[in-house]
Parts: structure tokens; sequence; C-alpha cells
């Protein structure tokens, strides 16, 4: 084993949890093999299935897994030997790719004797993924898969992973955790530098700036808007001054050992706007009802029916937040792409049908909107499931 640099690390016995947990599903669909194909797309978040399984990842890297349902699980990479079994210890069959990874894996796949077996791939695409319903394989990498292998069953994966990594173990509620103490530390640099004055990219650097400092990785998702009256973050800042009155709205994402609790924290510039200030009490109330029903075997849709339900009960009948309405968004927290996840959007009903089990987590972010929708308040907390209603992290 090669000495390995001091990065915080998993343990082996978490590593025996995931792979005991992936293989009792392989059996149950007489699965050969899963392979998790490489795609740093999305802020790393379509290699986490790889990330999962070999402890391989960090950065923005291309790295696939071929996972057996016996025997050693491989890695595959570019650049792979200086750099993979130096900062992990799950695995010690780490190949190189040179880019073309389709060759490396249908090699391992041959290894294995799967020519007229059932070989498993996470992002084929007939399965809907979280956020990825045309799939996350690159065309030239099944490609080269199907035409070695014209006798297996090429079988989507991704619900396995899906399943396994909905629930969290307390090694990854304590790597949540870490991620979150990171958020709060960033939401506290954005509250100090968002003065009238600042520019916007500056206040979006100090965030940067203290979830790097106290140890996150990159890239990560700090999704980010500033205005007068904005209502949906863009991907970045922009080099406008701030100005009393306004807000920036977000959503800031610590990783910590590739784990990204999120956090939304509205700011508003020296003065809140009389709607916004209304609003905000709409949602607090829709936010706290949410927690208190995030129990095993309540449903997403009905979390969702819930926020609206509270909403309406919860709206003033005068003033500026009078009539307001209610949306649920919330989403898997862990590896990245974690499910299930609804927005005002994203509502189907394979999500929607998702019942609560005890230690998933989420980002609960449900949004009060004035009732001519030209008003939006939101703010969310990475929050777990429990038996006894939902708790903060």
């Amino acid at each position: 084993m090669a000495e390995l640099y001091p990065y915080p690390r998993f343990s082996i016995a978490e590593r025996d949890r995931r792979w005991l947990a992936v293989r009792a599903l392989m059996r149950e669909q007489n699965l050969d093999v899963i392979v998790t194909p490489q795609n740093s797309g999305h802020s790393a978040d379509y290699q986490a299935n790889t990330r999962y399984l070999t402890h391989c990842g960090g950065g923005e890297p291309d790295v696939a897994a071929v996972f057996p349902i016996e025997g050693e699980v491989t890695a595959i990479a570019t650049s792979a030997a200086p750099r993979w079994p130096t900062v992990q210890d799950w695995v010690t069959d780490v190949r190189e790719a040179r880019r073309n990874y389709g060759r490396a894996i249908v090699e391992r796949l041959k290894e294995l004797n799967v020519e007229r077996g059932r070989i498993g791939i996470t992002g084929l695409g007939d399965v809907e993924g979280t956020r990825t319903p045309e799939g996350t394989i690159f065309y030239g990498t099944w490609k080269q898969i199907r035409e070695a292998f014209p006798q297996a069953d090429l079988v989507d994966a991704t619900a396995i992973l899906d399943e396994v990594r909905y629930v969290k173990s307390q090694e990854e509620i304590n790597v949540l955790v870490k991620s979150m103490e990171i958020n709060e530390l960033a939401m506290q640099a954005e509250v100090e530098t968002a003065k009238a004055g600042v520019k916007d990219w500056e206040v979006w650097a100090a965030v940067h700036y203290a979830m790097t400092r106290n140890g996150s990785e990159l890239p990560v998702h700090c999704f980010w808007v500033s205005g007068r009256n904005p209502k949906r973050t863009l991907t970045r800042p922009s080099m406008r001054l701030l100005e009393r009155g306004d807000v920036i709205i977000n959503e800031i994402e610590a990783s910590w050992i590739g784990y990204r609790s999120q956090g939304v924290q509205p700011v508003f510039v020296e003065v809140v706007n009389p709607v916004q200030a209304e609003l905000i009490k709409v949602q607090r109330e829709v936010f706290n009802r949410v927690l208190e029903n995030l129990k095993p075997g309540v449903t997403v849709g009905e979390l969702a029916d819930l926020t609206k339900r509270t909403a309406a009960s919860a709206a003033p009948k005068t003033g500026p937040a009078a009539g307001a309405r209610a949306d649920l968004t919330m989403h898997g927290r862990g590896a990245g792409d974690d499910g299930p996840i609804i927005t005002p959007h994203a509502r189907s009903p394979k999500q929607l049908g998702v019942a609560m089990r005890e230690n998933m987590v989420f980002i609960c972010k449900p949004s009060a909107v004035s009732a001519d929708g030209e008003y939006i308040c939101q703010w969310g907390d990475t929050v777990m499931v429990t038996k006894n209603g939902g708790r903060r992290l």
C-alpha cells in the first residue's frame, strides 16, 4: 500500500457496509457486475457512484469503476498510478485509461468472463436519475462495451446505487454535519462582506475563501444572484456593485470528502424589503411544519401537499403577504445528485412516491411566493429524517 496523503477519509468499515449493500441488490437482480462510468459533469455530481464505491475522487477527475459481484473492485482513471493509490485505501486495482475508458472497462470485464452475463451500468438512461433522465454514460464508452459483449445483457443499474445511497450511515451523517459547519462559516463571511458599494463578485469570493480555507474541496455549486428583487439564482455572480435594499439569494454547498450539505440564506443589504419581511414569516412556518413531518413512511408527495396547506393557513389576510402561497423544493444530500427530488417543476410520480426513511438527508428549502408572483422568499437547511421528525444538521 502506497503512503497516503493526509486527506480526510471514510473507514474500511464504511467501505464494507456499502459493498455488502450493493452486492445484496445485485444478487436480487442477478447482476454479475456494475460499471459506473466516468463523467465529471455537474460539479462532479455524476462521478458520485464511482467515488461512493472506490473512494477515488475529489477535484474534478474522470474516474470509472468496475464493481463485480465477487472479487476485486477496479478503479479506472487517467494518470491513475500517481493519483489514486496515494489518496485512498479502499481499492488497490487502479488502472490507467489514458482517456480511453471504454477500452479499459472492456479489458476488466473480459477478465470477469461476463460475455453472456448481466452487466449493470449506472447512468445508462433507461432509468431516470435524479437530474439525469437521459443518463450520464458517454456514447463512445457505451459503444465499446456493447460491441465487445454482444451477447451480454446491459442493464441500467442506476436504481441500485440510488437505493443504497438514499439512507445515510452515521459516518456519512457526520461528514454532512461537517459540510454544514463549513457552509455556516461561508454564510457568516457573506453577511460580513455584503455592504453597499462592494462588488457582487467580491462577496461571492469571500464565501468561496471561507469554504476552502476551512477544508472544502472544489468544485462546488454556489449558485448566486444579487439585485433589488431577483427571483432565481444565476450560476455565478456579476460585477455589479451592491446597493442599499439589495438582496443576495444563493445555494451554498461546501464539499467535505465529496459530501455536500446545502444552505440557502438570503442576505439583505442594510434594509429588508417589507414584502420579503412578511414572506419570511410564512416561509418559516412552512419550513417548521415540513420539518416536524419528516418521519419514516411520509411520502414526498404528502410533504408537498402539506406545504401548500400550511401556507394557506399561515398567510395573512391583509398586508403585503396576503394570499401568499408556498412550493416545496427538497432533494437528497450526499455524494452528489442524491435523490429523491421535488421542485415546482420536477414532480415526477416516481419521485413524489418515495417514502421517507430514517437517516435520509435532504436540503429542505420551501419558498413562499406573494399572491401576484412578484416576490419569492426561500430559505433552507440540510435536515435528517428521524422517527420523531426532521433534525437540522
